[in-house]
């Protein structure tokens, strides 16, 4: 597997982020235009409706199973790196951390990360600029 780093960090399922999605997009379009020929013909109407219905209850389904998801690995890696702060400090994070500094403080070495984690507190670094301090990068390959 590739080194990770901060410029490939980031991954995408090409499945779901990108083909699932321009389907419920085209399944959107499709409904919107069934019940538009279907209120010019006066008929079917019901089951158009319906139809969009079902087209809008996937598209929020296919945006909250995501972010559903990825708060439960949020925490997960939350204690993780609280776990791990434990074990290089002896004591636990600060809990003025965001979640997403900790989330970015993830990729940071353990020799990096108490003095990142302080630096992060102390300088109010948002999380892309944490990721972008770190020099000996810990992969976190199981996040999609």
């Amino acid at each position: 597997m590739k080194e990770q780093n901060y410029s490939n960090h980031k991954r995408y399922d090409l499945l779901y982020h990108g083909f699932t999605f321009i389907l419920i997009v085209i399944l959107g379009i499709l409904s919107v235009y069934n019940l538009y020929i279907s209120a010019v013909n006066s008929q079917g109407v019901t089951i158009s409706l319906m139809f969009l219905l079902i087209s809008l209850i996937i598209l929020m389904l296919f945006f909250y199973i995501r972010i559903y998801s990825l708060k439960a690995q949020d925490r997960a890696i939350r204690a993780e790196e609280n776990l791990r702060y434990f074990v290089i400090k002896g004591k636990l994070l600060d809990n003025r951390l965001t979640v997403q500094q900790i989330l970015a403080l993830r990729f940071a070495s353990d020799e990096e990360f108490p003095v990142l984690a302080e630096r992060a507190l102390s300088n109010n670094l948002k999380s892309d600029d944490i990721k972008r301090e770190i020099k000996n990068w810990r992969a976190d390959n199981y996040r999609v």
